[in-house]
Order: structure tokens, then sequence, then C-alpha cells
């Protein structure tokens, strides 16, 4: 592991030596991930023609080496002048130092308005009042249901409550037979149980990120409505290993519906056969209880882009960033990679304002919020998928599931209590 970090600083040493210019024009490096670090460049000749000052070279980085090379290049003092971040590590580079604020550029910029973006996307570039991100494109999690399963039951639909959601999904059980499921949730996401927490007012940890909060009542209750799913027959205890084709036991009716993300969007117009496309559609997830706001809440989940604090060109950074935050290069990135845009009048001059489809996630993202603004959130995120994991196949007590799992995140979150003792002592 040593030899891997030293040889890939090497390479990122290498790599900034060579990229000084002497005649006159301003480089922004930027670094982008997967797919979207393919396709970004298709928009960098347009951004150069209107900034004849200013060049951009894309390094295109897999998802799965970009967070060591970040913190790589961050121990190298050699990051880029900017770069897309998933939104949940926004909160570790900050912690850093490793990211420049952006609040000056943003006060009274007209090119990137806050109104125009999901508040609850926007937030997660905020960690202690600075904002350090500007969203790209955004996620979160839904219904992709059988519209014919659904309607089957003769209930009212979309739910506006656990109680009506889970009367729908009995019937579907009762009228599909032993061999059929209402829901899949598969139990190595942690997603779903913290969606059902979020929904129901719980914290996940304590006012200051320091301790898990996962046995306050509104946790137990989501918890316990989430294992019930499996204990109740209406969801197969199967995690994503165990799925043969999603897309083909979907439209063989084993499950009616998911919680998913807007990547199926695509993927279930490509998968389901022609004669079944009438046969699929999307809804907001329903809130706890009927009379609560509709819809129910759902993570926030995406890319931003950033400027890094030791950008080389950082106001030449700010305006590839406020180039990639136009409605029109919005709307041209998502027909690129069917990434939904971070804008919402970018929505208004592509497909998705028609789609019916899509539509759904336009409702939900509304109502998103970001998940706890500390560093250390994945590693309690895998923990608490195990922790589930435990109550669905290993039968442990709802109870001892929830103390198990704050004292994981106890025992996690114990640097970051050192630290905080350490600032109020002034230490």
């Amino acid at each position: 592991m040593r030899r891997r970090r030293v040889a890939l600083l090497l390479a990122i040493l290498c790599y900034a030596c060579g990229r000084h210019r002497d005649d006159g024009v301003a480089t922004v490096r930027f670094w982008a991930f997967g797919r979207e670090g393919e396709e970004v460049r298709a928009l960098v000749p347009e951004f150069e023609r209107l900034h004849p000052g200013v060049r951009v070279e894309v390094q295109q980085i897999p998802w799965t080496a970009a967070h060591e090379k970040l913190l790589t290049a961050f121990v190298g003092r050699v990051t880029p002048d900017a770069a897309q971040l998933g939104n949940t590590w926004i909160p570790e580079l900050a912690a850093l130092g490793a990211l420049a604020p952006l609040d000056a550029r943003l006060a009274g910029n007209a090119a990137v308005r806050r109104d125009d973006y999901f508040p609850g996307v926007w937030d997660g570039n905020v960690v202690d009042g600075t904002t350090w991100g500007v969203p790209w494109y955004v996620d979160t999690r839904l219904l992709f249901y059988r519209t014919d399963l659904v309607a089957k039951t003769g209930l009212p639909w979309p739910p506006r409550s656990w109680a009506a959601w889970r009367r729908v999904m009995e019937r579907i059980r009762e009228q599909g037979g032993a061999d059929r499921y209402a829901i899949l949730l598969p139990i190595d996401e942690w997603q779903q149980p913290v969606v059902f927490g979020l929904q129901n007012g719980a914290t996940l940890l304590d006012a200051v990120g320091a301790r898990g909060r996962f046995r306050d009542p509104r946790f137990r209750r989501a918890m316990g409505f989430y294992l019930d799913l499996y204990k109740s027959g209406l969801a197969p205890p199967l995690d994503r290993s165990g799925l043969a084709n999603l897309y083909q036991q979907f439209a063989e009716g084993w499950f009616a519906m998911v919680i998913t993300g807007p990547w199926n969007l695509g993927e279930f117009a490509r998968r389901i056969p022609a004669a079944q496309q009438g046969l699929w559609a999307t809804a907001p997830l329903p809130p706890p209880e009927e009379g609560m706001p509709y819809p129910g809440a759902s993570v926030a989940f995406g890319a931003s882009v950033v400027i890094f604090r030791g950008a080389e060109h950082p106001d030449a950074a700010w305006q590839w960033l406020q180039f990639l935050s136009a409605p029109a290069q919005q709307a041209r990135f998502y027909e690129l990679t069917g990434d939904l845009p971070a804008r919402r009048s970018a929505w208004q001059r592509t497909d998705l304002a028609t789609d019916p489809k899509a539509r759904s996630f336009l409702v939900q993202l509304d109502n998103v919020m970001p998940l706890p603004k500390v560093p250390e959130w994945e590693r309690i995120a895998t923990r608490l998928a195990d922790r589930a994991e435990q109550g669905v196949r290993g039968g442990r007590p709802l109870d001892e599931v929830l103390s198990g799992l704050d004292a994981d995140a106890d025992r996690i979150l114990e640097k970051r209590r050192w630290m905080l003792s350490r600032q109020r002592s002034g230490g």
C-alpha cells in the first residue's frame, strides 16, 4: 500500500511539473471522475471560445481511485485548481483545509443563483456556515414501481403515509403469492433506513457530530419500520449479490417496487422489455404520517464542483465553475450523461420537463436532506448496513441493533471528539 501511494504521488508530481505555461494563458486543471470525466471534455471548447485567455485540462479519474488520489495530492501539495467531488466528501476535504471557501464569490453573483438550486442539495455544500462547493448534478432516492400490480390492489396511490404504503405492499403480497414480494430492499444498502430516519426527524448524530443518536425514538421507529418489512415477508432478505437480474425480475413481477436512483430511468428504459414499458413508473416517497408534508424526505446525493485552496488560477477556475453551472451547460451535460441537473431552470431546457417518470425526481428533490457533515460518515454508514443485516438475517432484537450502531459510531467518532475538545480548550 505504501509503495502504491508513493508511486501515485510521484505520478501526480510529474503531472504537475509539466503543467506550467509561459504564453499568458491560464490553464485550469480540472479533475473529474468516472464517466463524467470523459463527457465533460465536450464542454471545454465552448468555454475556451468564450474565455480566450483560459484553457482547461481535464483529467479523468476512476471513481475507485478518486478519493485516495485527492488525499495524496493534498498531502503532496499538488491538488488541481478545481475538481468534481461527491457531496459526502466535502466535509472531509473542508476539514483538512484543502478547499477554498466560495461565499465571497457567490455574494451578489447573478450567474450562480442559490434560489435556482434544490435547497437540501445546496445545504450539503455548506459546512460550519461556509459554502465549499456548487452543486453540479443531483441524485436522490424514490420509488420505481409496477403500475399494473399497484393498480390491482385498488388502494390509493401514491401513498401519503407509511401505513397507507404498507397496506398497498400487503395487498400486493397477498395477490402475488408466496413466491412474489412487494418491495426489493437490498440489505447491504444503508440508504433506505437512513431515508426513513430522516423522514421521521432523526438526526443520526448529535448536534456536533460527535456521537451516534441511533437509539433516538425517531430513528428507532424508522429502523423498526424497515426491519419489519423483512419480518413480514414483504421484502426478500437479499443483498445485491443475491439478485440474479434486477430488471428481469422486476419485469417478471418477482417484486413490485424498489427504492433507487435516477440512473435507473435510463436503465429501466433500456432493459425492461418494450411491451412492458408502460407498466412501470416512479413516485416520490411517502412521509411517516398522513398530513405531514408530501413527499417524505429523501437523501441529497450528487456531485459538486469545488476550487482548491492551493489553486494556481483560482479566478479562472471560478470562471469554469460558473460555466458548468449555467443552465444551458447543465442541460447539455444531462444530454451527455443522463445526470440530473442541479438547477431547476436547466430542467426546462430538457425532455425532463415533460417526462412524467423524471418529474417524480423533480418533486422529490424539493424535499431532500444532506447526510451528517462529518468526514467519518461513510464509515458509519458501512456499519449501519452491517448492523441492519444482523437484524434482518441474524434475528438480532431492534434495541440490540441500535445499541451496537451507537457504539460503532461513538468509536469511529472518537478522534473527532478529541479534536473538538482541544478546540474548546484552546489547545
